[in-house]
């Protein structure tokens, strides 16, 4: 494989969540855990993250308010794999997803989407907005901006929802049915989407929506790590700092940021 820059940036909006906000603040949190003296910046694969210009913090996207954040966002994902980087975003709520995807995919054709999450997002509007946290995948396979969508941990899934996942053929892999020894293989580039309300609550308290039954951390690090597929950008969202337990989500966050950017280079 080529030599790989990672860049994270760092996204805090979270003006599209319809529950409560708080995410906004989420990525400096998770930034500052990962650079917490009480961890170091290994993998467990044994990749060293704090190798110089490897893996490194690229800033915070600068961001008005309202939908211009969406053509905003886009601009920012396209110029990042446009340059040649591999770019990881910490959220900020699931809307920067969409926009997100849309410009990585205007270098990637054949985009994969790998999606952690409690619920599959597919409901075609929220409350009247089309662009919802609830949202992003359906405005993300009605555009065709990827070809395969994966959504594993789902265990909310409404009538609609059912009904748009037949819709647009996408793969889910509910807890009902989930096996930790499952290794998922992609085809060609792929996209990690990990919402942290994938994980039960007693793992990750920090979030919005507390949705009981869900993976274990342990359950969620063993799929980042087996997945077969050239992983080419990632987000983490849903963190919201207001609800976390002295600051235990964020290091859960940080960890997760740890494996799934190890994947870059493998």
């Amino acid at each position: 494989m080529e030599q790989r820059n990672v860049q994270v940036i760092s996204v805090p909006w979270d003006e599209k969540s319809s529950y409560m906000r708080g995410c906004a603040d989420a990525p400096d949190k998770i930034w500052d855990a990962y650079n917490s003296e009480s961890a170091n910046r290994f993998a467990e694969n044994g990749h060293n993250l704090g190798k110089e210009h490897l893996f490194q913090f690229a800033g915070t996207a600068e961001l008005s308010s309202g939908d211009h954040v969406l053509e905003e966002l886009e601009a920012v994902a396209a110029k990042q794999v446009g340059d040649g980087f591999f770019p990881l975003f910490l959220g900020g709520d699931h809307a920067i997803t969409y926009p997100l995807v849309k410009g990585v995919a205007s270098k990637y054709e054949g985009l994969n989407i790998l999606h952690f999450d409690a619920h599959p997002d597919l409901y075609d509007q929220f409350y009247g907005d089309r662009y919802s946290h609830a949202c992003p995948f359906v405005r993300i396979m009605e555009g065709g901006l990827a070809k395969r969508l994966v959504s594993v941990g789902i265990r909310t899934m409404t009538d609609h929802q059912k009904e748009q996942a037949r819709r647009f053929n996408v793969e889910i892999i509910d807890m009902r049915n989930f096996d930790p020894a499952m290794i998922l293989k992609f085809d060609g580039p792929l996209y990690l989407s990990l919402d942290l309300d994938v994980l039960d609550p007693a793992y990750a308290p920090g979030i919005s929506h507390h949705e009981p039954g869900g993976l274990t951390t342990r359950e969620l690090i063993g799929i980042i790590q087996q997945f077969q597929g050239d992983l080419v950008a990632a987000d983490i969202v849903e963190y919201n700092p207001q609800r976390d337990i002295q600051g235990m989500t964020a290091m859960v966050a940080a960890k997760l940021m740890k494996e799934v950017a190890a994947r870059f280079f493998v």
